[in-house]
């Protein structure tokens, strides 16, 4: 250990580990507006992991990209790979309740003792790196992109599934090996550091396309998947687009899909997470197991029929999730235009609650349920983030409940204050509205308001969607609620 690292104490405790973490430089917990694209460069991230001895180049991976579905998409993926025996890292972002959710092997999570192994073993290294003349702090995405590297070495991994955080071309996770690349779609997001247009977007996001490697593309706009096809045929990369080379079969009354790639037929899949969008994920999903399937004739097969059942039966939170019945209560991560509009028509094909059961809500089997939710009264719990299109999310949002909350999320400060939500509501609608800027109160009082045979949606961001989810499952149920699994 060098002399600038023996300066610092250890980090010992599952606790100091998080401490270290949430203290650097972290660009999800700060104002987009401090940066633009020059803050994010790959050649910080490839001396960190230079100084660590450059795991990434010791496992292959699938590599995720797009404006939604990429945490769906990628957690289907790794389920697949799974079943071909061979040790499995999946690397997503954000986390809900852990910081360690976001790099599992096989589906277990790091223990919180290695966690703080991992972290300490880095520290010093960043230390270093600190000291040196020149060299800056990596950030916070940074830092957990090279600690999943690191427990996926430590664990052997076979191969992973890397899910970016932010573009494509510039992310701390393009510095990879990829055998498999996937973007799922494109949508106006994160637009000061992406570019407005949507062929701008989908540039930065095909930056992960490598030479030679297979692409799935799920990207349907005529300008955004030209400019894939481009990135594609200049890096000689074999193309599989949705609607093309994929084809998809969906039934909306069984919520399931039929998917036939080049490589072979699948049989039916019940899609495991609500709505019509994610009968897309799941197709992106089997296209790419079947090119990891054919992309090293060395690695074990993927059999089809323990694939799909692994992929029926995964689980994402936030993603139209029902965390409780009478009332329903969905909490979804939708941020964007395109998220939005997946959200308001899955909740318009819903069908109530009342009769769901375990098996219905696991395998998100929606048929023969009775009447539509917009039959009855709804309820929205509303907070965004800065760097959001707010009047784009209101104008979407709010013609379809019939009562709306206000509120902030508490555990990011790019949270959109209360009183200037309530303002541009004030200045486009003459709906009345509550607000409070507190989630907790948020969710007390839309349970006051909501009867038994109500909907509350919670959604504007992320972590507006963890922070009540957090709160519905953590307080008591009231006479006329139960918990999803149960029957009335």
């Amino acid at each position: 250990m060098n002399d600038s690292t023996t300066m610092h104490p250890s980090i010992e405790t599952y606790e100091q580990a998080i401490e270290f973490l949430f203290g650097r430089i972290n660009y999800e917990r700060l104002h987009h507006d401090l940066y633009s694209t020059s803050d994010f460069k790959l050649d910080r991230m490839a001396h960190l992991l230079e100084r660590i001895e450059n795991p990434q180049l010791h496992i292959p991976v699938v590599h995720i990209a797009g404006s939604k579905g990429k945490g769906s998409t990628a957690a289907m993926i790794a389920a697949g790979l799974r079943t071909s025996g061979r040790k499995t890292g999946l690397f997503t972002s954000p986390h809900i309740d852990a910081f360690e959710e976001r790099m599992v092997v096989d589906g277990v999570q790091p223990t919180r003792e290695e966690l703080t192994r991992l972290v300490d073993d880095i520290s010093g290294v960043v230390r270093q790196i600190e000291s040196e003349p020149g060299h800056v702090s990596p950030t916070y995405f940074e830092l957990t992109t090279a600690l999943a590297w690191q427990h996926f070495r430590n664990n052997r991994v076979e191969w992973a599934v890397l899910e970016v955080g932010l573009g494509g071309r510039l992310d701390a996770t393009n510095l990879c090996q990829p055998f498999v690349s996937v973007i799922t779609s494109i949508s106006r997001d994160h637009t000061r550091l992406l570019g407005s247009e949507l062929d701008q977007i989908a540039r930065e996001k095909a930056g992960i396309i490598k030479p030679g490697v297979p692409v799935v593309c799920g990207v349907e706009q005529p300008e955004a998947l030209a400019a894939i096809e481009d990135a594609a045929a200049l890096c000689n990369a074999q193309l599989w687009r949705l609607g093309r080379e994929i084809q998809l079969e969906y039934n909306p009354q069984r919520h399931t899909a039929r998917v036939v790639t080049p490589a072979r037929t699948w049989p039916e899949i019940h899609v495991p997470l609500f709505g019509r969008h994610q009968a897309a994920n799941t197709a992106l999903a089997a296209a790419a197991i079947d090119l990891a399937h054919h992309a090293d004739q060395d690695r074990p097969s993927i059999p089809v029929e323990p694939a799909r059942h692994a992929i029926e039966h995964i689980k994402w939170p936030v993603r139209i999730e029902t965390v409780r019945l009478h009332p329903t209560v969905i909490v979804d991560a939708a941020h964007n235009w395109a998220s939005y509009q997946a959200l308001i028509e899955t909740l318009d094909t819903l069908k109530p609650n009342t009769t769901l059961d375990k098996s219905t809500l696991h395998s998100a089997n929606l048929g023969n349920l009775g009447e539509t939710l917009n039959h009855r009264h709804r309820l929205l719990i509303f907070a965004t983030s800065r760097d959001k299109d707010i009047d784009g999310a209101l104008r979407q949002l709010l013609p379809h409940f019939d009562t709306v909350i206000l509120t902030q999320f508490q555990n990011n400060p790019r949270a959109v204050p209360v009183e200037s939500l309530h303002r541009r509501v004030r200045e486009l609608f003459d709906t009345p509205v509550h607000t409070t800027a507190d989630p907790a109160a948020a969710w007390h009082l839309g349970r006051k308001l909501a009867g038994p045979d109500d909907l509350v949606c919670v959604t504007g961001s992320f972590f507006i969607a963890a922070e009540i989810r957090e709160l519905v499952r953590d307080q008591p149920l009231t006479r006329h609620e139960t918990p999803p699994g149960s029957t009335a």
